[in-house]
């Protein structure tokens, strides 16, 4: 299910353990990994203090782009959650300064209401 996921743009759970191993070379002293979600090449890890994506581009992803959100510049976000027959989740992140949001698609393995749990502890700080 997680490749068919990645396929068609949905993100599955990624043990955070394994994210930080991962992508240790981005990590802060002392900054950790809380949640973690693959798609088939990219990612997003939401540590202590920021949120990471990586992007990896091109036909054999050598090339990639990290991106780092730090919360306080996170104004809102909205949790949708899957219904009948929509049956993947999503979750959309505006930005200070910008009126379009972030939007991240989660299949039905993820726990939408942790990822909602998450941003409202770290937002809020």
């Amino acid at each position: 299910m997680g490749i068919l996921n990645g396929i068609i743009g949905n993100a599955s759970r990624m043990d955070p353990a394994a994210a930080a191993r991962e992508y240790g070379r981005l990590l802060a002293r002392g900054e950790q990994v809380h949640a973690a979600y693959q798609l088939v090449r990219d990612a997003f890890l939401f540590t202590d203090s920021r949120l990471i994506l990586v992007d990896k581009q091109g036909m054999t992803g050598r090339k990639v782009e990290y991106h780092t959100i730090p919360y306080w510049s996170i104004t809102h976000f909205s949790v949708e959650t899957a219904g009948t027959f929509d049956l993947d989740a999503e979750l959309k992140i505006w930005l200070s300064g910008s009126p379009t949001p972030i939007a991240k698609q989660f299949g039905k393995g993820v726990d939408v209401y942790e990822v909602q749990a998450l941003l409202s502890a770290f937002v809020a700080r």
